[in-house]
């Protein structure tokens, strides 16, 4: 009966403090040991939540998402695959690739790629309406988002390929990332596929 209230009273305490808590209860002189084990609510032992902590680790994330497996260019034939038409950029973000696709009629999807599997996890239409500029662009263009990809990979793990559709100096823009988190931007000619440093990025 002791033993009772006392684990009672330890399992409300740990109901109300919140966080993860084990709690061990011993009445008598039996040395019974009861454990009473709740999950995490992200919370740490002064009962302050710890999810901001891990708001600063998105670029973290991102490198740790590339290392599952699918690279940029497979991530956008993956996309191609579901949703024929051309790949504009694809971009590691919330931990799966997402990939804008132009399709005709100048419909813009945005289709999201499983990292570790390749696996379509989901598609959906967007109301971009620079398609006439988009298409301008890459009148006369050989090199496809894909093969920038492939391309700027010989520079580190690509985690964003993207059309620069602005100006004089057109063409592909990858970001690459080390496992120590530095970071690099690229242009990846439209023609040549020619990989040089961004100017931006100096």
């Amino acid at each position: 009966m002791k033993r009772n209230i006392v684990i009672a009273v330890v399992t409300a305490a740990a109901l109300v403090g919140g966080g993860t808590a084990t709690a061990l209860a011993v009445a008598g002189d039996d040395d019974d040991t009861t454990s009473v084990t709740r999950t995490d609510d992200g919370r740490d032992d002064r009962g302050e939540d710890r999810s901001d902590d891990r708001d600063g680790d998105d670029d973290d994330g991102a490198v740790r998402a590339a290392a599952g497996g699918v690279t940029a260019a497979e991530a956008i034939t993956a996309a191609l695959k579901h949703t024929p038409g051309t790949a504009v950029s694809a971009e590691l973000d919330d931990g799966s690739w997402e990939v804008d696709v132009l399709a005709e009629g100048d419909t813009w999807h945005t289709v999201r790629i499983a990292p570790d599997s390749g696996k379509v996890l989901g598609a959906q239409k967007d109301d971009e309406d620079d398609a006439a500029e988009v298409r301008a662009a890459l009148k006369g263009a050989s090199v496809t988002a894909e093969d920038a990809a492939k391309a700027a990979a010989a520079k580190g793990t690509v985690v964003s390929v993207d059309l620069d559709d602005d100006g004089d100096d057109r063409g592909w823009e990858a970001e690459t990332r080390a496992s120590g988190g530095d970071e690099r931007d690229w242009s990846v000619g439209l023609t040549t596929a020619s990989v040089t440093a961004d100017r931006d990025d100096d």
